[in-house]
């Protein structure tokens, strides 16, 4: 499911590097693709939408290619050390998804095309934490693997990685274009994990990603070619028959994706919540959502950067806690899971 955008949008200044120019002749050769330059300090203007909804469609088609000038890493607590800033944004309209709040009303997509740069700075990132193991999340705001057929920058990000002894790599992914990473040389330093959900939830609110199946049989091959392999669950939404829908998923996950992998899975469950603002923005773009955002069925919480948001109740988190416990520990002897949340 490789991203065609509608229109593309260049950076001067991208067109100085190697991936610019590989960008600029592929997308130039598409005749359904509208290229534009823009001059430094141009804001991307003329992506279409009079309503919310039409404008977060069209800014999900937009992609600009551009040079990250700030090389200063964003910490990436609890899952990494710090974020690799590959590409911005992401082409699935997930109508839960916190990237909705942050990307404003036409969320289009950001690729950079410095690389060599990106992956310097991590080095000296690495270096500074010598002899301690130093983590970086490839899609904290992403997800990189729609454009990766275009960029192959999680293909140089794995090679890079591949060579540090003091460095790994991380990234999660709901898409399936990972044919060109399987026959790298990654030595174990890269973990890919898929987000998968139950059917009812994908079918719902995951717009434009591919489903279950097909994500846990890319799964299975990144994992028979070595790398350590997750299986992100989330976000666990309470509807009736929640727990008979999770069951399917995980005995779905334990026949398509065996316990007898060279790396054992890992799990991670994250329960659903959502904010004040995030659940404005939601009702705007995605009037017909039935996401479950009742304030009064939820508890406030303060989070790790200062603002709260709603989530389950202490006795409700303590059922999901318990049943993907159980669950996994069941179909999945050799699994671990990283955390419940």
């Amino acid at each position: 499911m490789a991203l065609v955008p509608r229109r593309v949008f260049f950076e001067e200044e991208a067109l100085d590097y190697p991936l610019g120019k590989k960008l600029w002749d592929w997308f130039r050769q598409n005749k359904r693709v509208e290229v534009r330059v823009l001059k430094p300090r141009q804001r991307v203007s003329g992506i279409p939408g009079k309503t919310a909804p039409e404008a977060y469609r069209q800014g999900k088609r937009t992609l600009r290619v551009g040079v990250r000038k700030t090389l200063d890493f964003q910490t990436c607590k609890p899952s990494a050390h710090y974020q690799l800033p590959l590409v911005t944004g992401c082409m699935g309209q997930c109508e839960y998804c916190y990237l909705n709040t942050r990307l404003g009303k036409k969320p289009y997509l950001r690729v950079y095309v410095n690389l060599e740069e990106i992956l310097q700075r991590a080095a000296h990132y690495i270096g500074e934490r010598k002899p301690e193991i130093t983590v970086f999340e490839g899609a904290a705001v992403s997800d990189p693997v729609p454009l990766e057929p275009y960029t192959g920058s999680l293909a140089a990000a794995i090679e890079f990685f591949a060579d540090q002894p003091c460095g790994r790599f991380r990234f999660v992914t709901k898409y399936t274009e990972i044919d060109s990473l399987l026959l790298l040389e990654h030595r174990q330093h890269t973990t890919i994990r898929f987000s998968i959900n139950a059917d009812r939830v994908i079918e719902s609110y995951e717009h434009g990603t591919p489903g279950l199946v097909p994500r846990l049989e890319a799964a299975a091959k990144t994992a028979a070619a070595g790398y350590p392999t997750g299986l992100m669950v989330g976000p666990v939404i309470l509807f009736e028959g929640w727990e008979e829908e999770y069951t399917r998923m995980l005995t779905r996950v334990r026949d398509l994706f065996p316990d007898n992998q060279p790396q054992p899975a890992t799990f991670e469950i994250i329960s659903h919540r959502f904010t004040t603002r995030a659940r404005a923005v939601i009702t705007e773009v995605f009037p017909e959502t039935t996401l479950p955002m009742d304030e009064k069925t939820r508890r406030f919480k303060y989070g790790q950067f200062g603002y709260g948001k709603y989530v389950y109740p202490t006795e409700q988190m303590e059922v999901i806690r318990h049943f993907f416990t159980s669950q996994i520990e069941t179909l999945f002897p050799t699994a671990g899971i990283d955390y419940i949340v």
